[in-house]
């Protein structure tokens, strides 16, 4: 028993470390993301498992970068963009996360409705707004990591896809070979669903998220100026290293079962197109039966809950540090009002995304690819700024994660372009 209570105190120890990263992992998965891995497994089946071992280095490697920029600069993304590159580099930055932020914002309340009318009867035209007036009121007056902390438990609705893929029994010899043997299809389609994987899974927003949360930790520790927050312990980097990895693992395994849930339920049947929320929950039925829909819903609007805010509030902590203006989720309205202004402009424009007639689905699989295409120059500003002596105070990123930010671009990059040749 005293053994039992010592691991149960180990592992909860660990956990309590664990912040950004997690936050981060776990708002990955959002209804972009869900959507966006539901139509690679419908349409291709098992074909893009192998995406799954290649993002978790890389988006483990640009989300350390990220981190590793917020602790030891002291300074947000946008921040040190502003202070050591200058407004050449800072608003076209900006520029990229506000229209991936505002699409990807419109999707996730697009999928949030969706799913909500789908299981109340009521047209989703309704819950739009709702759910973007709801989330600005929480921000407004909750702190994010309260809310986070308690809706993070939502999203763990979304291991329904990994059990539902050991009730479904797929062709594992097929799926380990699909996962290991990349199988790259030079058309049209297959390219713009790799690029809509990649950026649903390695998006902007997450980087801008990841430094300045980093930031937010320093300050809660009591770090308020600049000086007190340049630096970092070699004992602070081993635990941010460790909740970025954990946060990115829990992402991934998600993104994996989701692929070969569908690839098994639905593809498997000749269920190759989504394009409601329904079609998209059937895969879930083998687990759930008539519950399907309502544990689909959960997992939606879990993920959603804690992914809006964040991509509203990345835009919003961009925009702020790039102009000095106060900026922080711990504050309330009245002492950050331009803050929170560009986060309700954010939530209103994403809003407007969705009486435009495009389909939810659409709209889900879309935002994802213009993440993709919009990622690698950021991706490439940061690796570059944790490279810069001046910027980490001379406590530069290692030239092997420098070369996994530069490899991760370089990916990016290279699909974005065959996407568009072939399409």
């Amino acid at each position: 028993m005293h053994k039992a209570t010592r691991r149960v105190r180990t592992v909860a120890g660990w956990l309590s470390k664990l912040g950004p990263g997690l936050i981060t992992g776990a708002a990955d998965d959002d209804p972009s993301g869900v959507g966006t891995y539901s139509i690679a497994g419908a349409q291709f089946g098992y074909s893009l498992l192998w995406t799954g071992l290649l993002c978790f280095p890389l988006m483990s490697a640009i989300q350390m970068i990220c981190a590793r920029l917020g602790m030891v600069s002291g300074r947000g993304f946008a921040g040190i963009l502003r202070r050591y590159y200058g407004a050449a580099f800072l608003w076209p930055a900006c520029a990229l996360l506000v229209i991936a932020n505002v699409v990807n914002i419109g999707a996730d309340l697009g999928a949030m409705a969706a799913a909500t009318g789908m299981i109340s009867g009521i047209r989703s035209y309704f819950f739009t707004p709702a759910y973007a007036v709801l989330m600005a009121a929480l921000l407004a007056w909750v702190p994010y990591r309260r809310i986070a902390n308690t809706m993070k438990w939502l999203t763990t609705v979304l291991f329904a896809y990994v059990l539902t893929a050991f009730v479904v029994q797929p062709d594992w010899g097929e799926v380990l070979r699909s996962t290991v043997i990349p199988s790259i299809m030079f058309s049209g389609p297959y390219l713009a669903t790799l690029v809509a994987v990649l950026g649903t899974t390695i998006s902007p927003y997450l980087f801008f998220w990841q430094a300045a949360q980093e930031v937010e930790e320093d300050r809660e520790r009591g770090r308020t100026t600049l000086e007190q927050r340049r630096g970092a312990t070699a004992q602070e980097k081993r635990e941010s290293r460790s909740d970025v990895i954990t946060g990115m693992l829990l992402s991934n395994v998600i993104m994996y079962f989701i692929i070969v849930t569908t690839a098994a339920t639905l593809h498997a049947h000749g269920k190759t197109e989504i394009t409601t929320t329904e079609q998209a929950a059937e895969a879930l039925r083998p687990l759930a039966g008539r519950a399907a829909y309502l544990l689909f819903t959960l997992g939606i609007i879990g993920t959603g809950i804690l992914s809006v805010p964040v991509l509203a509030g990345s835009t919003a902590y961009a925009i702020a540090e790039g102009c000095g203006w106060r900026h922080s989720l711990n504050e309330p309205p009245r002492g950050a009002r331009q803050f929170y202004s560009v986060l309700a402009c954010a939530l209103a424009l994403g809003v407007a995304l969705n009486y435009t007639g495009m389909g939810v689905v659409a709209m889900l699989f879309w935002s994802a690819v213009v993440n993709g295409v919009l990622a690698p120059p950021l991706i490439a500003l940061a690796t570059a700024a944790a490279r810069n002596s001046k910027v980490m105070a001379g406590d530069i990123i290692s030239p092997l994660l420098a070369a996994l930010g530069w490899l991760t671009a370089a990916i990016m990059a290279a699909a974005a372009v065959g996407m568009f040749v072939t399409l």
